[in-house]
């Protein structure tokens, strides 16, 4: 917004240039996100304290220690969001889609987590939106993002033109010797599994203080830093060429979005840490998890995303083993999942668990960097 309103007076203010940089705009983007989640958080979780009184935000399906929780409120992830949104729409330039697509995938999954916490406290129960609606929704938001941003209609509706690069770009491979380009048909399914997988990983993963916005802030930062290179030109120099990776027009506004989600993380750990002030809820975990999901399709990481969101990728996939064992054998392989609910039974301590799982994050972020250098 800043930028569309205060650069084309840059010839008269010397000082609105620096807003042509996406490089300040990012740093920018984060510190405000940062202050506008710290100076709301007081009040903001205030406000859900008195309005879920008496309501129990502890989840049935976690170890008997948890009950102690009872009474935390929860929905924090409006604050997330609220804070992002500030630091996006200021600092990004709002003529991009690729900026849009991620604030509507993001709002959107929030919506439907909001929806979730909602039917939660009202209902006075742990069970929320069913499942098959929660899917649809994503589904719906998906299908309309694709069809408004990503599709040209000018054929008409028998000869539609995807916008959205179809190209696979496969971690430590150069994108010049092994880039398998999809059809539109298979492609769009996979983006589509990637998303919604992604955010339905990250809310299994929301279940210990600050274990799931830890791996998060890591995630968005090395997206930045994705985004910004995949989209860096400088003086006619193509930078993503020269790292032979796939190059995005305009992908560099993204890296502002990235930044505001890393800021307003940040504000959100402050008062999530161990003992958490307020729990995050669906409406931050399936809203974060959408953004990151889209994040992955947009700047052509789809499988790399799976080393970055290794964290979330191992919870979400020792769940499914536990089901999936559970119903064939009568037996888990777990004490309890997702996974940090059995280091939990083991005897591992809270923060213990969290802060090792940041570590692995860490690692895993750095592996994911790595492959742009290793091809």
């Amino acid at each position: 917004m800043l930028y569309l309103l205060l650069y084309p007076f840059a010839d008269r203010v010397a000082a609105f240039n620096v807003l042509r940089y996406p490089s300040f705009r990012m740093i920018m983007a984060g510190l405000v996100s940062l202050l506008v989640g710290l100076l709301l958080g007081p009040t903001y979780i205030e406000a859900m304290r008195l309005k879920q009184y008496g309501a129990s935000n502890v989840r049935e399906d976690t170890p008997a220690a948890h009950q102690k929780k009872s009474g935390t409120p929860s929905m924090g992830g409006g604050l997330i969001l609220w804070a992002l949104l500030v630091g996006t729409l200021l600092f990004a330039d709002l003529t991009n889609r690729l900026v849009w697509a991620a604030l509507i995938f993001t709002l959107g999954y929030g919506l439907i987590g909001f929806a979730d916490d909602w039917l939660k406290l009202t209902k006075r129960n742990s069970k929320g939106l069913a499942g098959r609606k929660k899917l649809f929704w994503q589904t719906v938001i998906f299908l309309g993002v694709v069809a408004v941003l990503f599709v040209d209609w000018r054929g008409g509706l028998l000869h539609p033109h995807l916008l959205l690069d179809t190209r696979l770009s496969i971690p430590f491979i150069k994108v010049r010797t092994f880039s398998p380009v999809l059809p539109w048909w298979l492609y769009l399914p996979f983006a589509f599994i990637v998303i919604v997988g992604t955010s339905n990983a990250v809310n299994l993963t929301d279940g210990l203080d600050g274990l799931a916005i830890g791996p998060t802030i890591v995630s968005s930062l090395t997206f930045l830093l994705l985004a910004y290179l995949a989209g860096l030109v400088i003086k006619g120099f193509n930078v993503a060429d020269y790292l032979l990776i796939p190059h995005i027009e305009g992908a560099s506004e993204l890296a502002v979005f990235c930044a505001a989600m890393a800021g307003a993380g940040i504000s959100f750990l402050w008062f999530n840490t161990y003992p958490a002030s307020v729990f995050m809820g669906d409406v931050g975990a399936l809203a974060i998890g959408g953004g990151l999901g889209v994040l992955a399709v947009l700047t052509k990481n789809e499988v790399d995303s799976a080393i970055i969101h290794g964290v979330f990728f191992v919870e979400a996939l020792s769940v499914m083993l536990q089901v999936f064992w559970f119903k064939r054998t009568g037996r888990r392989i777990f004490r309890m999942a997702p996974l940090h609910h059995h280091f939990e039974l083991q005897g591992w301590a809270e923060p213990k668990i969290i802060v090792r799982f940041w570590i692995v994050s860490i690692m895993l972020a750095l592996v994911g960097l790595l492959s742009i250098k290793l091809r």
